[in-house]
């Protein structure tokens, strides 16, 4: 028996969006129970994410340290950022973060894992992957501002981050998920296995 997530969509009687921001908005829609009554679901709508785990050749891990308001912490994550364009190619997406906050670049790339984030209020779909084989970005360092100007960068041992994950110290849903899905790749059939950095994903399809 394969256990997996498979799509489905419930019916839709009314869909409003009471709220509309600058890179999500929120949307309220009124959706067909299997008993056939209506409830109604409020939850953000959000362009989609990538998320980069860059491992070093002494097994560290490249993370950045950044205010997060919403949760009032400094938080200790792996770089990440939004799908800017509909249909964005999500490895170019992450090379791109991977440049703009740690000003690294890495010659090999998989696909760690796929995630819903928060999938009870928000349908954010994130790619996270592994870049390995990392140097030093050419030229200019990316002029970063707001949150951005304060980030902190340190590479950490694989096994520290493990120890902070599983003892409630970190608690950045892309970092938590990446790092426990690298120990159990390396455990299992190892990184090479991995998916390739350009395979399909259904939740937020692109051109290659």
């Amino acid at each position: 028996m394969s256990i997996k997530d498979t799509a489905e969509e419930w019916q839709i009687t009314a869909t409003t969006t009471p709220f509309t921001g600058n890179k999500t908005s929120v949307r309220t829609d009124d959706v067909v129970m299997p008993d056939g009554t209506v409830a109604r679901r409020d939850y953000q709508v959000h362009p989609g994410s990538v998320a980069v785990l860059a491992l070093d050749d002494l097994g560290r891990v490249l993370v950045i340290r950044q205010y997060r308001h919403p949760v009032r912490h400094k938080l200790w994550e792996i770089p990440a950022g939004l799908l800017d364009v509909p249909g964005e190619n999500p490895l170019h997406a992450a090379q791109r973060e991977l440049y703009e906050e740690a000003h690294v670049k890495a010659e090999d790339w998989r696909v760690l894992t796929d995630v819903y984030t928060t999938p009870g209020g928000s349908d954010e779909a994130v790619r996270v992957f592994l870049a390995r084989d990392l140097s030093e970005a050419e030229g200019r360092r990316f002029e970063v501002s707001e949150e951005e100007a304060d980030m902190e960068i340190k590479r950490v041992p694989l096994e520290e981050l493990v120890r902070g994950v599983l003892a409630g110290e970190l608690h950045n849903t892309c970092l938590v998920v990446g790092v426990l899905s690298l120990v159990a790749a390396q455990g299992g059939d190892g990184l090479d296995s991995l998916r390739p950095a350009e395979a399909p994903w259904p939740a937020r399809p692109f051109a290659s």
